[in-house]
């Protein structure tokens, strides 16, 4: 059926489309003006019949992130707005140019509030898709992530070759040298990696079900296992630490729940795993492998993520519990920077989307967070607990939570292709099931020949 293939082509171009967080404006455009046609044929679809009872809370979650965002737009007369906290700078301004005070929104930045909203489309368009449509077949979105990432390597692999003066760059400005693939920034580039993983695991698992020799089994595994090696060549060339940290908890954790191991091994494996992916992200944290958040600083101090983070909880505190408005990072950020630090090279997000957040949405946001991270765990439990589990919802699980741990040292979910990937493991664990067409049931008349 053609509407199954709706969700898996639409995800793809957002993984080839929609690499970058602050570039790539023409293809985001394309991926947005794409999605509204979707967004509007789910809605319809949802004003038809009602949604299934397993999505309504994650629909809600979504409804509440859109109305946080337009309330952050809504002028507000000066004796409000100038109570918000952190506001005291853009009274400050006003006044000495001699300007009475108008209504301004919450947000110090509504342009990109806007902005924000519209960058989100694909991604909702992907989970509306799959929520309230059913234009998708699980297999088919693994298919579309493990091709893509596969084609993301192949590409990496020819930017490596190429060197910092090669033409297979797709941003103008990106990480020359390393495998950013479709990506602009190669820890993006690393999450889709990770995501790859689990979702290539559960496409092992699904084929090796339907397989009806022992030839064609040993032939998946042949092609499941070449793709394994070229996702570690692909981490490999990547150079991101946050990625090949977070590599062996994603893979193990894929072994033991996909694998057929007997109960004791995988209880087992199960205490492995967890000891060994603690002294894997460990190791990465306090090793001598260069990253920028823990240790002594000696080189771009001010572009390291000590320094973000620290500036970034200071303006959160300033601006709590309100926050400063969604997209508003860049200008707040810069105003809590030392001036003899400042130089032509800017810091363009926190590189932590939970603490972005924290600053941009103040309490509302987190408690709206915090809920998501509620449902996210209830939804885990009652994932591992069916009776006939679903192979790509425990895949959505290991990928979103690959998502939301990298997240608290980056930020892929500013990406069009990762918040897409998102939202359509969001949207694998709520529990929906692909649209069915009912078939058309004729009855069939017997004649009877009378004498």
């Amino acid at each position: 059926m053609i509407r199954h293939y709706v969700v898996p082509v639409f995800l793809a171009a957002c993984l080839v489309l929609g690499g970058a967080s602050a570039a790539g404006f023409i293809a985001n455009l394309l991926l947005q003006i794409a999605a509204i046609p979707l967004i509007g044929w789910a809605l319809w679809q949802a004003l038809q019949a009602s949604p299934a009872p397993s999505s309504r809370i994650p629909l809600v979650m979504l409804g509440l992130l859109v109305v946080l965002m337009l309330l952050q737009l809504v002028p507000l007369p000066p004796s409000l707005w100038t109570l918000l906290p952190g506001r005291g700078s853009v009274v400050e301004g006003y006044r000495l140019l001699g300007i009475p005070l108008p209504w301004l929104p919450l947000s110090l930045s509504p342009h990109e509030t806007l902005a924000s909203l519209l960058w989100l489309l694909p991604a909702f368009a992907v989970f509306l898709a799959i929520t309230l449509l059913g234009a998708f077949r699980g297999r088919g979105i693994a298919w579309a992530i493990v091709a893509v990432t596969l084609a993301s390597i192949a590409l990496g692999a020819l930017q490596v070759i190429g060197g910092q003066s090669g033409g297979a760059y797709l941003y103008r400005i990106t990480n020359y040298g390393q495998a950013v693939g479709f990506f602009a920034n190669s820890n993006h580039n690393a999450t889709l990696l990770l995501v790859c993983i689990p979702f290539l695991a559960a496409l092992q698992a699904t084929l090796l079900a339907r397989a009806k020799s022992p030839r064609s089994a040993s032939a998946i595994r042949l092609m499941v296992g070449a793709i394994y090696a070229v996702l570690l060549v692909g981490l490999l060339i990547n150079s991101s630490l946050a990625g090949i940290g977070l590599a062996l908890p994603v893979a193990l954790t894929s072994w033991v729940l996909f694998g057929r191991q007997r109960p004791l091994l995988r209880r087992a494996m199960i205490g492995a795993t967890l000891v060994v992916s603690l002294a894997a992200i460990v190791t990465i944290a306090v090793g001598p492998f260069g990253n920028n958040l823990f240790g002594q600083q000696t080189e771009n101090v001010e572009l390291s993520r000590q320094t973000s983070f620290a500036l970034t909880l200071k303006a959160a505190h300033d601006y709590f519990p309100i926050g400063s408005g969604v997209g508003s990072f860049q200008p707040v950020y810069r105003t809590y920077e030392p001036l003899g630090t400042v130089t032509a090279t800017y810091m363009n997000h926190a590189h932590s989307d939970w603490l972005e957040i924290l600053l941009e949405t103040g309490l509302p946001g987190m408690a709206l967070a915090g809920l998501f991270l509620v449902w996210w765990g209830l939804r885990v439990r009652a994932i591992w607990s069916a009776d006939e589990p679903d192979r790509f919802a425990q895949a959505a699980v290991i990928a979103s939570a690959a998502i939301l741990l990298h997240s608290v040292v980056d930020y892929p979910l500013r990406t069009a292709a990762i918040s897409a990937v998102f939202a359509a493991c969001v949207a694998l664990m709520s529990g929906v099931r692909p649209f069915v067409k009912a078939r058309r049931t004729t009855e069939s008349s017997a004649r009877h020949l009378s004498l």
